[in-house]
This record gives structure tokens, C-alpha cells and sequence, in this order.
């Protein structure tokens, strides 16, 4: 009797187990790690990631959640450190399925090794071409890649006739870092020359000795490559300067955090940004429908529209959930698999993940833009570019 006791007892307990953990974990939540900077000097990036991201964490919710299950963030503080970036992975790695990761590319390298020894499905929220070159099976980025933003503009230039150009870049940050190699190495198919070639840190205050450089040579523009703070005190001190020669600067300026402060000085001035951005002039379809998808109520929660950072987040959720829903687990073997085979339409454009390309974007998607009465519109140029780019989609 005690040994038939004892073995029902013994199989209660497998069967409680089992039950366990195939019915309580297709009940429980599905938790996306989040990473970003919500301290330190990419504070204003990190916070408009992060609203994104819970965004369309409340969206996917709202419609019973993914395979029958809600979505829960993990949100950790990188502090605009890499060495932060890795204490926050440590910490919140055992309990996730999958991590969408920091805006600071610097943070954003530091995370990528230990998410491949994981074999963590990881979408990226940096732009830095070292994560996807060479490809890291469980490695995505969201935004385009510092090479397409370069190579956008040297399209523009080429269309514009604009032949010789100053370059100032931040030595500092990888994403101003890769954006310039890319920008010096492909400048030569555009037929464009560099007259002016400046690095400068990320801690310059006084950037009057780049003008007075670019005001000596024969350059007919001048690109800045910098995020935060340096895309304002540069376009500030070059208003100042009395410079006449055209200042072009990087998508990292496409927000209300330049825009603000900049305030009237800002017109005219020539800003990339993604496709989102400029969502309300493009023509009618798909690629607009899902902007307003996530442009109407991101405007109506906090009472402007989403900047540049917001539609990496938002898009970075749109595909992960994509690739869940795909996989039909959250196995993240099947999900890493899913997002290699990803084609899909997100704010950012149309990403076609591969298993030899995940960036996913192309520089199509880019738009080039000007300041007009304290808003982003696209150039002529871009307006036709744009129109035949979500046309072929």
C-alpha cells in the first residue's frame, strides 16, 4: 500500500510538473527585454525608444497579446555606458524571450557579443555597421545602417551637382564613426570630393575652428555627424558663424529635441531622417497606413509626434512580435529563424531580413529633408524618391 502510495504520489507530481510548465507557460506573459538609455546624454533617445516600445506593447495587448499571451517589458537603464549596457543584459537576461537593445551604438556593440553567446534574438536600436558586419546569427538592427544614411546623401549631392563637401565627425561615437568611413569610401562613386575632413568628441564645445577650415576650402557643404548634444551646439554656433556654405546633419537631429532648441534658427537647415518622419507626405498605402498606425496615437499620448528614436522602437516591436507570431513560440531558435525569413512593412520602411543581410533596409527609405516653419519636410528630391520607393513596395 505505501509503495502504491508512494507512486501515485511520484506521478501526481510529474503530471503537476508537466501540466507546469506546458500550461503555465503558454499562459504566462511574454517579456521582451528593453535596454536604452533613460539616464546620461542619450536620455532624450532612450525615452522616445521607450515610449515606442510601450506603445506597441499596449497595441499588441489591446488585440489578446501574441499566441494567446501578453507582452510584458523588462526595462533596464544602460546610462549611456557600455559597461551599463552589460550590467543591465546580465541582469534581466534569464527572464526574457528576446531583447530589443540600446541607442548608444557604443552600448549597443558591448551588448551584441554576450546576445550571440546567448543566442538571445537581439534587434538592435543603433545604427553602427560593426553589428551586422559580418552577420551575427542572432543580431538585428532596426534603424538603417550609418552606410545608407552616407550614401543617401551622397545621392543627394550628386542630384544637387554639389561636387566637394566638408565632413565633421564625432571620433568618439561608433555610429559618427562608421557613418564617416562609409561616407569617405563611397564618395568617389558619387563623383563627390572631401576638401574638408574633421573629427572632433563628443565633449567639443567651441566648433569654431571647423568653420573657419570649411570657410577656407572649396567645399559647397558640409555634413555633421554627431548625436545629442553636438547637433545642437554645431548647428547653433554655425548659425552664428555667419557660414555660408550649406550645413547637412544626420538623422540623429530628426526630433523635436533638435528642433526645439534650435528653434527659428533651424530653417532652411537640411536634416535626413527616416521614412517615418515625413509619413504625412507620402502617397496613400500601406507604408503610410502603418506611420499613422503608430504617428496618431503616439501624438495624441504625448502631444507630439514621434522623433526619429520612436520609429526605431515601434519598428523594432513590429518585427519582433512578427517574427513570435511566426515562429508560433517563443523558442528562440524558431524566432531567430523567423526573422531571417522577415519581410515586412514597418514605420521605418520595408525590412527583407536574410541570413546573409540583417539590417534588412535600404537607403530608399531615407528621406532628406528641410526646416520649414519648425518641421521636417522633404525636398523635392526626396518627395519623388520616397513616391517611387513605397510605390514599388
Amino acid at each position: 500500500m505505501r509503495r502504491l502510495l508512494a507512486f501515485l504520489v511520484c506521478l501526481t507530481l510529474a503530471v503537476t510538473a508537466c501540466g507546469g510548465n506546458a500550461g503555465g507557460g503558454a499562459q504566462g506573459p511574454i517579456k521582451v527585454g528593453l535596454i536604452v538609455s533613460l539616464t546620461g546624454n542619450y536620455t532624450p533617445l532612450g525615452s522616445e525608444d521607450k515610449k515606442a516600445v510601450e506603445l506597441a506593447v499596449e497595441q499588441v495587448n489591446a488585440q489578446g497579446g501574441l499566441l494567446g499571451r501578453k507582452v510584458e517589458l523588462v526595462t533596464r537603464d544602460d546610462k549611456t555606458a557600455p559597461d551599463q549596457g552589460i550590467v543591465a543584459y546580465n541582469q534581466i537576461k534569464g527572464e526574457i524571450d528576446a531583447l530589443i537593445g540600446p541607442v548608444f551604438s557604443n552600448a549597443a556593440l558591448a551588448v551584441e557579443p554576450l546576445a550571440q553567446r546567448d543566442k538571445m534574438p537581439y534587434l538592435s536600436l543603433a545604427p553602427a555597421q560593426e553589428q551586422v558586419e559580418p552577420v551575427k546569427s542572432y543580431v538585428f538592427v532596426t534603424p538603417a545602417l550609418s552606410s545608407m544614411y552616407a550614401e543617401r546623401y551622397l545621392q543627394y549631392l550628386q542630384a544637387k551637382g554639389i561636387k566637394t563637401v566638408a565632413v565633421a565627425w564625432d571620433s568618439k561615437s561608433a555610429y559618427s564613426v562608421s557613418g564617416h568611413k562609409s561616407m569617405v569610401a563611397l564618395a568617389p562613386k558619387y563623383g563627390v570630393q572631401i576638401a574638408v575632413d574633421e573629427p572632433y568628441e563628443t565633449t567639443t564645445s567651441d566648433f569654431s575652428p571647423l568653420f573657419t577650415h570649411v570657410r577656407g576650402s572649396a567645399a559647397e557643404a558640409l555634413v555633421f555627424w554627431g548625436s545629442g548634444a553636438p547637433g545642437v551646439t554645431a548647428a547653433k554656433q554655425y548659425v552664428a558663424s555667419g557660414l555660408k556654405t550649406p550645413l547637412f546633419l544626420t538623422a540623429s537631429q530628426a526630433s523635436k529635441l533638435w528642433l526645439e532648441p534650435m528653434g527659428g534658427a533651424a530653417e532652411g537647415m537640411t536634416v535626413q531622417s527616416a521614412i517615418g518622419v515625413v509619413g504625412e507626405h507620402l502617397p496613400d498605402g500601406k507604408q503610410k497606413q502603418v506611420i499613422e498606425q503608430m504617428a496618431q496615437p503616439y501624438q495624441q499620448k504625448h502631444g507630439y509626434p514621434p522623433p526619429q528614436f520612436a520609429q526605431d522602437g515601434y519598428s523594432a516591436s513590429l518585427l519582433l512580435f512578427e517574427a513570435i507570431r511566426k515562429a508560433g513560440s517563443t523558442d528562440k531558435a524558431k524566432v531567430q529563424q523567423a526573422l531571417e525569413r522577415m519581410d515586412l512593412v514597418t514605420p521605418n520602411g520595408r525590412f527583407r531580413y536574410s541570413p546573409t543581410d540583417h539590417s534588412g533596409l535600404s537607403p530608399e527609405f531615407i528621406s532628406v529633408n528641410t526646416v520649414r516653419n519648425g518641421k521636417f519636410v522633404p525636398t523635392d528630391w526626396a518627395k519623388e524618391q520616397l513616391a517611387k520607393t513605397v510605390g514599388a513596395g
